[in-house]
């Protein structure tokens, strides 16, 4: 069975449409594909109703925005209740920030270059969450740089003039927000470090004593060192070990199925979540 617990879709920074997550999982041979967008569950009904007739399960769940200490910290939250009051508080206001912080990065980039935020807007999904892959975008529509890429290793890198940080809630305090509304939290991608700081050893304690579930071990963004380094840390204390994709169609060059994750897995993470896996 193969299992990809993370993809995005149109509903945030994807390129393929929440049907078009599933219909593609199908085509790269998977059984189940999670569609986790970030902040936002509006994908949801869209995804799950694709399921039964591409033959394929469907884990519905988050990608949560946070920090600790002033590090970007993304949770995966599968299953959650997504109209749980405590966790749309947070996810609405961290949409929100979202917005504002992308509004000034573009009213900061068109000061030197042919942006307006028309052109992102283009380039954006109807209610999906705002956020930089949206104006790279924008700025390769405009022929400003040749692809995502360019953009994130230039203009939109934390270190660039043009870069405003957003408003996301405190881990711990996310992490219980998960757990409270019924998820299941995965921290994804928590030793890619060629995306920035990561954090250390004593925060993911932190963070399993709160409540979080699992680590996502298996991710492109991850070298053999950090491999060995979470996956002997997820055994320290007690947490799952998943694998994902991160895939956002032709937005970035992760293949669905490219890491996956053991049934065994899934199954542990569908008895702690409260809203049950879609299944064709």
């Amino acid at each position: 069975m193969l299992i990809d617990l993370h993809a995005h879709s149109t509903a945030s920074d994807g390129t393929d449409a929440p049907a078009g997550v599933v219909v593609a999982a199908a085509a790269a041979g998977l059984d189940v594909v999670a569609l986790t967008d970030h902040d936002t569950t509006a994908g949801w009904d869209e995804a799950a109703a694709q399921a039964a007739s591409s033959g394929i399960a469907v884990v519905l769940g988050s990608e949560i925005s946070a920090r600790w200490e002033g590090i970007s910290v993304h949770l995966l939250s599968y299953l959650q209740d997504p109209d749980h009051p405590a966790l749309l508080a947070e996810i609405e206001r961290t949409r929100a920030a979202r917005l504002v912080r992308a509004r000034t990065m573009v009213d900061l980039l068109g000061e030197d270059f042919d942006l307006t935020w028309d052109d992102v807007m283009a380039q954006t999904g109807a209610d999906a969450t705002v956020g930089r892959p949206h104006i790279a975008d924008a700025l390769v529509a405009r022929g400003v740089v040749p692809d995502r890429s360019a953009a994130f290793a230039t203009m939109l890198v934390p270190s660039s003039r043009y870069y405003v940080p957003h408003y996301a809630p405190d881990a711990v305090d996310a992490v219980a927000a998960i757990r409270a509304a019924g998820g299941v939290p995965v921290f994804a991608h928590p030793g890619a470090d060629v995306r920035g700081r990561v954090v250390p050893d004593d925060a993911v304690a932190q963070l399993a004593e709160a409540g979080l579930a699992g680590l996502e071990v298996h991710h492109r963004d991850h070298g053999p060192a950090q491999v060995e380094r979470l996956g002997a840390l997820a055994e320290r204390l007690g947490l799952l070990v998943t694998g994902s994709s991160d895939y956002h169609g032709s937005g970035k060059p992760n293949g669905l199925g490219e890491r996956t994750t053991a049934p065994d897995v899934l199954a542990r993470i569908e008895e702690q979540g409260t809203t049950a896996v879609v299944r064709p």
